[in-house]
């Protein structure tokens, strides 16, 4: 059997594995890694090239320096409580409690465009509950609506999600690419697109019994330190894109040095304990960054044996010469696809063949990747398992003694699935095509 076939099989495993375990997710990327350089060694290359090649080629240091030292300054930025003191101001300052709640989901989006989904949503979580018990609201839509929007926010910026800094690293896109390039407007300004009119749908929803004014008890600031460490690390993401371009080793060693100054100033300023540093580390999403090294792995064993190329041209058979087809095709797929499984290997696999078709086609190659982000983002409002602050949402409901099924999601995530991801692959059309 020829070694593309077995790996084509192991990497079908994988994704089952991926679905059916998805807390075991980084235990099956690494598992399919180690089969494939396997195979590989069995198939006559040599093991040294191989683990060579994994370890400075396959695997993206920057990006998981990225990822960590970004986990890491968001997790204390949390701990300062800024955020639910800019929640309540802005409670505070809203003329009724619907408008209130808005204003709160589209912080919570803007947020999450730099912070980590799930812990924006459990720092936000406690005013929305604490709002829907003072308007004896039922808090069902309201912490969706907090998840949603955390969600929809998960590929606007370099830092927002795995998935853009994915991107990022196939494309060469700096974080300043990710608002402006080649002179228009970038991935950045669809996902507001998007934003905006889940804005408006949840303001219907909430018009109708938020009419009177909310007042809150106001948080306390403990520190301004940990936002300006996040302003730093956007500062220095945008100069290290202008003066490299992509995600460099600068980019990377930026943010790892401000997470390290962070836990310094927990450490010695705020005289946390070393066990409250440690708890931290150790809370840190640590099988997300061991399922990426498996998935970087196991993706480049996938491309090597020529299984993308070959993907690639039976979409092209499909597709044909019908740009709009292909465009719509990504979307769709993209968006039901996430809604099911994770959509990091996903985008991973699907980048490569998506600039592969867009090349044929003589398109700019962004028309499709931005398909792709779009639908692969959005697509995880879907359903109540497709992101992992929809499961955090759903569980934290069900404390609250509010019992959250399939159904009811899916009354509330398809229409705004469905309205964000128009919106928003319509501006990327527009703009793009």
């Amino acid at each position: 059997m020829p070694v593309k076939w077995i790996v084509l099989g192991v990497a079908v495993i994988m994704y089952i594995l991926i679905v059916i375990f998805p807390e075991r997710k980084s235990w099956s990327a690494l598992g399919a890694a180690l089969i494939m350089i396997l195979i590989r060694i069995a198939g006559g290359e040599p093991a040294g090239y191989l683990i060579h090649e994994a370890g400075t080629e396959l695997i993206n240091w920057p990006v998981l320096m990225i990822f960590i030292g970004s986990l890491v300054i968001a997790e204390l930025f949390i701990y300062s409580r800024v955020p639910a003191v800019i929640a309540d101001t802005l409670v505070q300052k809203s003329p009724n409690a619907g408008i209130a709640m808005v204003l709160i989901l589209i912080m919570t989006g803007l947020i999450s465009a730099f912070v980590e989904n799930v812990a924006t949503v459990l720092v936000m979580a406690p005013i929305a509950l604490a709002l829907c018990s003072k308007l004896k609201l039922n808090p069902m839509y309201f912490m969706t609506g907090l998840a949603v929007m955390a969600n929809l926010q998960g590929t606007a910026t370099l830092v927002g999600d795995p998935p853009s800094m994915i991107f990022a690293s196939f494309s060469g896109y700096g974080f300043n690419d990710f608002f402006f390039y080649q002179g228009k407007l970038s991935i950045f300004f669809a996902v507001q697109v998007g934003m905006i009119s889940g804005a408006l749908y949840f303001y219907r929803i909430f018009a109708k019994d938020g009419g009177e004014k909310a007042e809150v008890e106001k948080e306390k600031t403990l520190s301004m330190v940990p936002s300006w460490l996040l302003i730093l690390m956007i500062a220095g993401l945008a100069a290290a894109s202008f003066i490299y371009g992509g995600i460099s080793l600068a980019s990377g060693l930026i943010v790892v040095i401000l997470a390290a100054a962070g836990i310094a100033w927990y450490r010695w300023i705020r005289n946390e304990s070393a066990k409250k540093i440690l708890e931290l580390v150790k809370g840190l999403d640590w099988d997300t960054t061991f399922f990426l090294i498996g998935i970087f792995v196991a993706v480049g064993a996938i491309s090597s044996v020529g299984i993308l190329e070959d993907f690639a041209a039976f979409l092209s058979l499909i597709i044909g010469s019908n740009v709009l087809l292909g465009f719509v095709l990504i979307v769709i797929v993209s968006v039901l696809l996430s809604g099911f499984i994770d959509n990091v290997p996903y985008i991973i696999v699907m980048l490569p063949v998506a600039a592969a078709i867009a090349g044929q086609l003589s398109l700019k190659p962004e028309l499709y990747m931005f398909a792709l982000l779009v639908g692969s983002c959005m697509g995880g409002n879907l359903t109540p398992f497709g992101a992992s602050a929809n499961v955090v949402t759903v569980g934290m409901l069900r404390k609250q003694g509010v019992t959250m099924n399939f159904a009811q999601w899916l009354k509330i995530g398809l229409p705004f699935t469905a309205i964000t991801t128009i919106s928003s692959a319509l501006f990327v059309w527009v703009i793009w095509k």
